[in-house]
């Protein structure tokens, strides 16, 4: 199972290790927002955090794949701090 699972639904987090998404966004330290929910789709192992950010909801997306974000996604609380 995913380290990402761990999240919990209305906690705020801030990065604290910078990351890249599926769509090439880096997510700097210090970015901070408010989990909100992860919606898997299984083609392509696609997961997609929904949270949000500055008042506005914001969609991420991952994808759960050993040549992509899989490794991010196992390790997600050690780039993340409530």
């Amino acid at each position: 199972m995913s380290d990402i699972s761990n999240l919990k639904p209305g906690e705020s987090y801030r990065v604290i290790k910078e990351f890249t998404d599926y769509d090439g966004n880096l997510h700097k330290v210090r970015e901070r927002w408010i989990f909100v929910k992860i919606d898997y789709l299984p083609y392509h192992s696609g997961l997609s955090l929904n949270v949000i950010e500055n008042g506005e909801s914001i969609t991420y997306r991952f994808q759960d794949e050993p040549d992509q974000q899989q490794l991010l996604l196992e390790r997600f609380m050690n780039y993340v701090a409530a």
